[in-house]
């Protein structure tokens, strides 16, 4: 399992939200790049970058930072979500070298944009599935629908996507640590790797994440937790990589 550090870019900074409330944002960084080389230079394997403008907007608003990250840490995985609504901006992130791009609200609303997408760029599509109770929310999490995020997960089991980046709106930014059971859940929807998101807090959630041994869970991601000091980048993936020698 990989830890995931997570830049979430508002107006150009690196800011944390609360359970998505744009209204909500702490503002970390003035300088994405910069604090994208604390994370490097800590030893993360790959980065999570949310364009929250861009998720609100329909399309990229943050694309200046992201190319501009993906541009000094070359050869480094990154993954980008927040506003892909159409190929031509997928193509546009993966052209700047950004390894994996992140459909959410487009596989909510527009599920066949998946299977053009893993179609014309096999191996670099991501789907972002977030849930509130269980049920997937969409518009940068403005919106909650009727539909449960394992049954959406399971649509997409045979399109080719690389893996589904859960996120549990409630726990996002809280600090109360991962919703472990939901998790597992849905990593027994689907046969897609699952990358955990929200709530990671502590070496206490990756050491739960670890125990609940369910081997289609892949990494997570973690924010405030970094950026507050409750958790050790570095040692949270000394933990990981330990834990599968």
């Amino acid at each position: 399992m990989i830890i995931i550090p997570a830049i979430d870019l508002k107006d150009g900074q690196c800011v944390r939200l609360r359970q998505g409330e744009m209204e909500d944002a702490t503002v970390f960084s003035e300088d994405p790049v910069a604090t994208a080389k604390v994370w490097v230079d800590a030893g993360c394997k790959r980065l999570h970058l949310v364009d929250l403008n861009g998720a609100f907007a329909g399309k990229p608003v943050n694309h200046g930072a992201v190319h501009a990250i993906a541009k000094e840490f070359a050869g480094l995985p990154i993954q980008i979500g927040g506003g892909i609504r159409d190929l031509h901006t997928i193509e546009a992130y993966l052209d700047a070298g950004v390894q994996w791009t992140i459909i959410g609200t487009a596989a909510v609303k527009n599920p066949k944009l998946v299977e053009e997408a893993c179609r014309e760029f096999e191996g670099h599509i991501i789907v972002g599935l977030d849930a509130r109770d269980g049920l997937v929310a969409t518009e940068g999490w403005a919106e909650v629908s009727e539909q449960r995020a394992t049954e959406l997960a399971k649509r997409f089991a045979d399109c080719g996507v690389s893996s589904i980046v859960y996120t549990d709106i409630a726990r996002d930014g809280m600090m109360q640590g991962v919703n472990i059971p939901a998790t597992v859940e849905m990593a027994e929807a689907s046969p897609i790797p699952v990358i955990a998101s929200g709530g990671v807090t502590d070496l206490g959630d990756v050491e739960r994440l670890l125990a609940a041994g369910h081997p289609g869970i892949e990494g997570a991601i973690t924010g405030r937790a970094i950026y507050e000091g409750t958790l050790d980048l570095a040692e949270a993936q000394r933990l990981c990589d330990a834990a599968t020698q």
